[in-house]
């Protein structure tokens, strides 16, 4: 038995966009909640946290709610992307022709890419950093390159190695995590600063946003994982797998930011957490987070190479990508991820910050149109084998209309955007808090509801669309 599990991890996989035939379906909810529990544990997770008490200047407790309800609201459309993949078999942007027709969907998988790139840049980024707290001398250049070598070959094997090692990586951190913790409320400096900070609601919404734009983020690739899992299993075992594991190690990892934040001043994160913990333990916390964190960023590499060959095999009729394609585009992503990084290095904090809000911004309304037409209108109930024709099939090349919802998502949230280099005039006159993800979800949801019921050749809606509840949905089949 475990050499066979051994043989299925280092096997290279056969799959690449194509569904996945049922022979090769399997797992379970609890290994996607390990997959997700796991992915988030990286010193990524507690930079971003620490933003709660550094940048934005909120007090402990404040910044705790901010982050748990944030991770919260924004997991719910998260996992019900992740529970579409059981039932489609397909990569979740792939999944996005059946909105917005074969083409019109190759605007979003770019938008994808450049997030999934974004974030793997980022991870090499604060594992290096991570390291260089304890190793000051070393080079930062070969550590975010080792970092990247050790994601590539976990991401060249595919879906089962990435599975293991991430879920692997969850019960590691999550022991360190723990010490972590122990080490923070043993600090007196965290006692004496716990109400530093004041209350202000522009700090506390941009918490609550970055808790709610870091699940929508993972929005674009969970079905990538919970389509391997049997049709049959339905769909609540993915919801909730996928959510109770990402929102948990996420909203967790973020807090421990934060207590860092305002326990160790005039340091990064990492580095004051390394500073509580002491020179042993610090040093094991530091290390461990490092080599889990370019371990897991395999998933990054391993999703970006799917939407990158989606992106391709749109504009080249008849391309099935193989395992060829896959490890030659992992490659070239890498690479790509390892330029950005040592680029974005020196300004890595303000930089970041700034992705996110974007992110934010344009994800809202994808995530909108996807989730009200697979839920409220079709039910889960599309032609999976039309998403390859290379006219578009009943989908078509361009779906006008949704892609005209989009653009109006976005752009209703201009005037409610607050970021470090635009504020929209109802953010401004707001005092600066950013409404802008409410305003995008509930004007792209309302907009395509109302095209789907007055005018539903505009979406290209067949004459089995319907609407429905969610409820059947949530709660399998």
């Amino acid at each position: 038995m475990k050499s066979m599990l051994r043989s299925r991890l280092f096997e290279i996989e056969q799959e690449s966009i194509a569904p996945i035939p049922a022979e090769a379906r399997h797992g379970r909810s609890r290994e996607l909640f390990t997959i997700w529990f796991g992915m988030n544990m990286t010193p990524l997770t507690v930079v971003t946290g620490a933003t709660a008490t550094t940048l934005l200047g909120l007090p402990m407790i404040a910044s705790i709610i901010a982050i748990f309800l944030g991770h919260a609201i924004g997991g719910i459309a998260m996992a019900l992307h992740a529970a579409q993949g059981p039932q489609l078999g397909v990569p979740q942007m792939l999944q996005a022709r059946g909105q917005f027709g074969s083409r019109g969907a190759s605007l979003i998988v770019a938008v994808a890419i450049l997030m999934f790139v974004g974030y793997f840049s980022s991870n090499l980024i604060v594992s290096s950093d991570s390291i260089a707290a304890l190793l000051p001398e070393a080079n930062g250049t070969a550590m975010i390159i080792g970092c990247a070598v050790l994601s590539f070959i976990i991401a060249a094997f595919g879906y089962n190695l990435v599975r293991k090692v991430t879920a692997l990586g969850a019960y590691v951190v999550g022991a360190l995590v723990l010490v972590s913790f122990a080490g923070l409320l043993a600090s007196g400096d965290f006692w004496a600063q716990m109400n530093h900070g004041e209350f202000t609601w522009t700090g506390f919404l941009a918490m609550l946003a970055i808790g709610i734009v870091w699940q929508l983020t993972y929005a674009p690739y969970v079905s990538d994982y919970s389509r391997y899992m049997p049709a049959k299993s339905g769909t609540k075992g993915a919801f909730w797998g996928t959510y109770l594991g990402c929102v948990t190690s996420s909203a967790v990892l973020m807090v421990l930011g934060a207590g860092v934040g305002i326990a160790v001043t005039g340091v990064d994160s990492m580095t004051g957490l390394h500073g509580l913990l002491g020179p042993v333990l610090g040093a094991a916390v530091l290390v461990g987070f490092a080599l889990v964190a370019a371990a897991g960023n395999s998933v990054n590499a391993y999703c970006s190479a799917l939407c990158a060959l989606t992106l391709v095999e749109t504009f080249i009729s008849g391309w099935r990508p193989g395992i060829k394609a896959r490890l030659v585009t992992s490659l070239v992503l890498h690479v790509l991820g390892v330029a950005l990084a040592l680029t974005a290095a020196t300004s890595f904090a303000s930089s970041y910050f700034s992705f996110l809000s974007v992110l934010l911004y344009v994800l809202i309304p994808w995530s909108a149109v996807n989730l009200v037409d697979y839920y409220v209108i079709r039910h889960g109930s599309y032609a999976v084998d039309e998403f390859y024709a290379a006219d578009g099939g009943r989908y078509g090349r361009w779906n006008a209309g949704a892609l005209a919802v989009f653009a109006i998502g976005v752009l209703a949230q201009v005037p409610f955007m607050a970021t470090s280099f635009y504020t929209g005039v109802v953010a401004e006159a707001m005092g600066g808090i950013d409404i802008a993800w409410l305003v995008g979800l509930g004007v792209s949801s309302l907009v395509y509801i109302v095209i789907a019921r007055t005018a539903p050749g505009l979406i290209r809606l067949d004459s089995e669309a319907r609407f429905s509840s969610i409820e059947p949905q949530i709660h399998g089949k």
